[in-house]
């Protein structure tokens, strides 16, 4: 792949100076960046870098002086992070899917492929599938009975999809997603110890045990367009209605929705995030690494948790949380800066006893 510096400027609605007819083949970071490369220092901070790679070219910070660094070429776009979508965009070589359907796949006559479809060795597609036009099915994928799949929806390697789940388009799903198994949903004959706990938050002491009866999963998942699920990503199907995603929603790796789980449009969950079951989230919320949201609250519009926040009750629209239990973020801050603090007043205290009891005792 190879594009001029005109071409790269002009697809990223950005400013270029030097000589635009350069061409480069690949980006790399400055200080590895070849004589064909796109060194990418769009941060003062990696200006240094260029002198320690062979670039004629970067992309940079609004108001660089690209000349004094040595460059023949520079970019200069306006926003220079959001500039990487663009730039990657243009530069990805893909995962090499060729197309057409690979006679290794098992494809049920009654599914109904559209054109321009790739499906990859080893795949297998269900009776009563239907795969939009454009679409990637890649290696060892399974694609469930009356499964949808929008066009240009792209799945990696080992994706498995069960029944009846509905994927919008342009849907990108990572190797190793597992979308529409079964909820984690059991009950017992009589009230359980759990049941009572949650109402009386205390100890239940000893009881007789008794089985979990699984409640069966009637409901199935429904995805909507252009959302991207990461590698090890678990999606359980609803009870009775359908566990859903919005538009544009991205799940990063391992993260694992309960059934029930109805999350907003442009939402970002990110690694190893669990939400328990009938939890709803709302649009453009943000959940950082290891968060947990419990079952069957509420999180409202636009919602930012920290790494590691543990989400147990309902939290207003555009609230910063973060802890465990969750608190505000500042809250949170300030409780952790007094815990901080607490050896040293406890030090205090008892120097204070001591000066005082010393004092009585002289009088």
């Amino acid at each position: 792949m190879s594009y001029t510096v005109d071409q790269i400027a002009k697809a990223l609605g950005a400013d270029a100076a030097g000589d635009l007819s350069l061409v480069v083949h690949r980006a790399s970071e400055p200080q590895s960046a070849g004589p064909d490369d796109l060194a990418l220092a769009m941060n003062p901070d990696y200006a240094s870098g260029i002198a320690e790679g062979s670039a004629r070219v970067a992309l940079l910070w609004p108001g660089a002086d690209w000349q004094a660094m040595g460059l023949r070429a520079a970019i200069f776009p306006a926003r220079p992070r959001y500039a990487m979508s663009g730039m990657t965009r243009m530069m990805d070589r893909g995962q090499g899917f060729a197309p057409g359907i690979h006679p290794s796949a098992i494809i049920d006559p009654a599914a109904d492929i559209a054109d321009d479809v790739s499906v990859g060795p080893l795949a297998i597609i269900s009776a009563g599938a239907q795969i939009g036009a454009g679409s990637v099915i890649g290696p060892h994928c399974f694609v469930g009975v009356d499964v949808t799949l929008g066009r240009d929806a792209y799945l990696r390697e080992q994706v498995s999809i069960g029944a009846r789940v509905t994927i919008g388009a342009r849907c990108i799903i990572q190797p190793g997603a597992r979308i529409g198994g079964d909820g984690f949903s059991f009950v017992t004959a009589e009230p359980s110890t759990v049941e009572s706990a949650r109402k009386t938050l205390g100890d239940q002491g000893a009881a007789q045990a008794q089985p979990w009866i699984r409640i069966h999963s009637l409901g199935s998942v429904t995805i909507g367009d252009d959302v991207e699920v990461g590698m090890g990503c678990t999606i359980d199907c609803g009870t009775i209605r359908d566990t859903t995603i919005g538009n544009n929603t991205k799940l990063d790796n391992q993260v694992h929705l309960g059934h029930n789980v109805s999350i907003g449009d442009n939402c970002l969950i990110c690694g190893q995030v669990g939400i328990a079951g009938s939890a709803r989230i709302g649009n453009n919320v943000v959940l950082a690494g290891q968060c947990g949201v419990n079952d069957n609250i509420f999180v409202g519009d636009g919602v930012i948790a920290g790494g590691g926040t543990k989400l147990m009750s309902n939290v207003p629209a555009g609230r910063t949380m973060l802890g465990y239990p969750a608190t505000q973020m500042d809250k949170q801050v300030d409780q952790y800066k007094s815990l901080r603090r607490l050896p040293r007043l406890i030090r205090e205290v008892a120097e204070l006893r001591k000066a005082v009891f010393k004092t009585g005792k002289d009088d």
